[in-house]
């Protein structure tokens, strides 16, 4: 795999996909391994391509989940090059995807090419699930395919998705498991009046502001043995019609929950409005659950991928559920076992983009060796 990991991300690099777009990277990714005998069947909804491809019929399965989609690029005059034209300095692959995520996908290629020529006949299923949904909604990608599969009766053994886990040094970290999202908007009604005549109204912000404060302090859960203690925030705060005399008829305030498993969508649902009805407020309140969270316990998976990490890396992997959500959260519903684990995230998202050359065959290295591990278990 010497070289052709890093040929091939820069190939995927040089598409500009950015979310919902796929540029050709799925195809690109087909005609690698579609002579070698895996099957490839593309899904489209919408504007979303995504790719399921398989060789092998038989169990276990064990599928590389990822994305083809980057974010917008930024300000293109803050990049010291252009962000999709694949350029190595410093020791550095920079472009938009570069670490988030088209190097795990090129990872997971010459993984699994590098597999099947050795061993053609290898036993079980190896499968790649690639979206173009994954920076967007998450409304017409992977979450799409699993329904498709999960319809014929099709599950997954186990799962590594690649998102960049790695926090301060290469194969420091895993993800075993992701939080749940739970947002919602919250309308706190008032009287509209004249600033100068409070009397005459009901100013919702002041209304409100006890009730939020309170939200704020709130310990909701302590976390468990994998998760951190259940978080909420504001992120939006509107009220008023842009006058500076006029009290406010309606506030809204969007929030949002990163919760763990030690709690549920309903509880914290319940424990909102218990808070808003004992402060007597007039309100109503829209939820949008983002994502359940998930957890894969110590077991093949996450023993087998951080074992293979220390040997490759020399790092003992810390197993961790921090972060916000991924397309994890969709494929545990058709696969027990679910793991993260990629490059060096500090950049992902950011102006410069980078991943660093070093680390991209020995990632290659991971995930050609786990898979091993795992079918041969």
């Amino acid at each position: 795999m010497k070289n052709e990991t890093l040929a091939l991300a820069q190939a995927l690099i040089a598409r500009k996909s950015i979310t919902p777009a796929d540029e050709g990277c799925q195809q690109l990714i087909v005609e690698r391994l579609a002579p070698l005998g895996f099957v490839p069947e593309v899904m489209v909804f919408g504007d979303v391509t995504n790719l399921w491809i398989r060789h092998g019929v038989a169990s276990p399965v064990v599928a590389l989940a990822g994305h083809t989609d980057v974010v917008p690029t930024g300000p293109l005059d803050q990049w010291r090059s252009d962000p999709f034209v694949p350029t190595i300095r410093d020791g550095c692959l920079y472009g938009r995807g570069a670490a988030d995520m088209k190097t795990s996908v090129a990872a997971f290629v010459t993984a699994a090419e590098a597999l099947v020529r050795d061993n053609p006949r290898h036993r079980g299923s190896l499968a790649l699930l690639i979206t173009s949904d994954e920076e967007g909604p998450s409304v017409d990608g992977t979450v799409r395919v699993v329904e498709a599969l999960k319809r014929r009766g099709e599950s997954i053994d186990y799962c590594i998705v690649g998102e960049p886990s790695s926090a301060q040094r290469f194969g420091d970290t895993i993800k075993n498991g992701r939080r749940g999202s739970l947002t919602g908007r919250l309308w706190v009604k008032g009287v509209q009046g004249h600033v100068a005549y409070p009397e005459l109204g009901r100013n919702p912000v002041h209304l409100a502001a006890p009730a939020i404060a309170e939200m704020a302090a709130t310990e909701w859960d302590r976390g468990n043995e994998y998760f951190p203690p259940t978080t909420w925030q504001i992120s939006n705060v509107h009220a008023g019609t842009g006058a500076q005399n006029v009290i406010p008829g309606v506030m809204q305030v969007d929030f949002n929950f990163r919760f763990s498993t030690a709690s549920t969508p309903d509880s914290l649902q319940a424990r909102v409005r218990e808070i808003l009805d004992r402060h007597g407020l007039e309100y109503s309140i829209d939820w949008t659950l983002g994502g359940k969270p998930f957890l894969t316990p110590r077991g093949r998976l996450v023993g087998t991928l951080c074992a293979t990490i220390e040997r490759v890396t020399g790092v003992k992997p810390e197993v961790s559920c921090t972060g916000g959500t991924s397309d994890g959260r969709f494929i545990f519903d058709i696969c027990a076992e679910v793991a993260e684990f990629g490059p060096i995230n500090r950049s992902i998202h950011k102006i410069n983009e980078a991943v660093a050359i070093e680390e991209i065959e020995p990632l290659a290295r991971i995930y050609r060796e786990t898979v091993e591990a795992l079918l041969d278990s």
